[in-house]
């Protein structure tokens, strides 16, 4: 029998290495493309709030986008359950090749819905449909993509890989309100109204069809493949039933999820409509605020994930939980009397760069709790159920406490859900130690 020489042994862990990086990338571009289209709904609503519902004041059509936004997050626990399922039975790959396609459908929705003017209820009628497609999509999405890049991620840096989900995540929103910045830049505030803010949801549609493609070139999860031959005909993968055989787990999703999804969409979706309809700040300078704050965001995650490899999952969960209790009154109130560019954007970044403490490792420490036979449906059904409640609806609770003139108490909930949360971090286990994944790593085919 041959033998290797030094040079082909050297050569493999850095052949290895490669298609990790080549599987992360392709994933990450889809989940770029998909959290694009779920962003650019928030990005532009305060330019499409006029045309879906009837004339009011902004505060009122505001809260009918938001309520509608809210509305997609309702579908996400179904589309966590029922592309998970399918994920870990299917495949992964496949998952996140349907999760895409959905997307897609539901931004052309929105991109050719003629306005209340034109076609009375039934325009926010498509936009609720629209919505529900794509929180269908994203529902699946995040849980088969956090599990695709825990799986391939290699040992000892699923912290760092793992990280450049929330990577994606924010580019996708970076995306939108890139784009809408040069809109704004190019077209007049009334040509945006009237049909300006259509070219994001056609961008996110066409921009679909580059992901079908690279999606199609992926390796199949290497763990999917062996639980697969492990398990036969798989009749006991992705199911309810064996989902309920891990408590704890789900519990753990549920209670680490609860502060970080509300801390993570009051400082990224709600934000901009803070500073706009609160602060007084006018929307392309809220837009660039947010746009600015966000990058230095993006930046802090591969860090943050690396630094979670090395000293572990849980040191960062806590650190984010004692932080964000702390954070969150003092820098909403002072925000809501402030109008400076500057200032405003300091008071986004400070709480953002918090956020990457939780934001950077949410998806590996959720995939580290669940064997490969359940993993994308464990992940998926309880965080979109707590994301569903308290992230889909943040937007909404926000504006109705403005509108009933007690604004700063949503303040003091994000406050109290956080808190919530950092008693979790402190009681449940470091997930990188004895977790599912190594156990997929070592475990020999056959």
């Amino acid at each position: 029998m041959a033998t290797q020489t030094t040079a082909e042994r050297a050569r493999q862990p850095r052949q290895g290495e490669r298609r990790v990086v080549s599987n992360i990338v392709r994933g990450s571009i889809g989940n770029l493309i998909e959290w694009y289209d779920w962003y650019a709904y928030t990005a532009f609503s305060v330019y499409f709030a006029s045309v879906f519902f009837p004339s009011g004041d902004q505060t009122a059509q505001l809260l009918n986008t938001a309520a509608v936004f809210a509305v997609g997050f309702l579908m996400r626990p179904i589309g966590g359950w029922v592309l998970g399922r399918y994920a870990d039975r299917r495949g992964r790959r496949a998952a996140l090749t349907l999760s895409v396609t959905l997307m897609a459908a539901g931004s052309l929705i929105v991109a050719l819905t003629p306005s209340y003017g034109s076609i009375g209820v039934a325009a926010p009628v498509l936009l609720v449909t629209a919505r529900l497609l794509q929180g269908l999509s994203v529902g699946g999405e995040y849980s088969t993509s956090a599990t695709y890049m825990s799986e391939v991620a290699s040992p000892g840096r699923r912290g760092y890989y793992s990280s450049f989900q929330y990577v994606t995540l924010i580019a996708g929103q970076l995306t939108a309100l890139g784009l809408q910045i040069v809109l704004q830049q190019v077209l007049s505030a009334a040509q945006m109204e009237s049909w300006g803010w259509r070219i994001a949801f056609v961008v996110g549609a066409a921009g679909a069809v580059v992901v079908l493609w690279l999606r199609r070139g992926m390796d199949e999860s290497e763990s999917f493949e062996k639980a697969a031959e492990a398990a036969g005909t798989g009749e006991s993968r992705g199911t309810l039933r064996t989902l309920l055989s891990y408590p704890r787990q789900c519990l753990t999703v549920v209670g680490l999820t609860m502060g970080g999804t509300l801390f993570f969409y009051t400082y990224t979706t709600y934000l901009q409509k803070f500073m706009v309809n609160t602060s007084g700040i006018a929307k392309p300078t809220a837009a660039w605020i947010n746009f600015f704050a966000l990058l230095v965001f993006v930046v802090l995650q591969p860090v943050m994930g690396l630094l979670s490899d090395r000293v572990g999952r849980r040191p960062l969960l806590i650190a984010f939980g004692v932080l964000g209790t702390v954070v969150v009154v003092p820098s909403l109130t002072l925000l809501s009397h402030t109008s400076d560019p500057v200032y405003a954007f300091l008071l986004m970044t400070v709480p953002l760069a918090v956020s990457s403490l939780y934001t950077s490792i949410s998806a590996v420490v959720k995939a580290e709790l669940f064997p490969t036979s359940i993993r994308a449906l464990g992940v998926g059904l309880p965080y979109a159920l707590t994301v569903a409640v308290f992230g889909g609806t943040a937007e909404y609770i926000a504006l109705w406490f403005k509108k009933a003139g007690h604004e700063n108490w949503y303040f003091f909930y994000v406050t109290a859900c956080v808190l919530v949360s950092l008693l979790v971090y402190i009681r449940m286990r470091e997930t990188s130690d004895a977790s599912p994944l190594d156990e997929d790593v070592s475990r020999p085919r056959g």
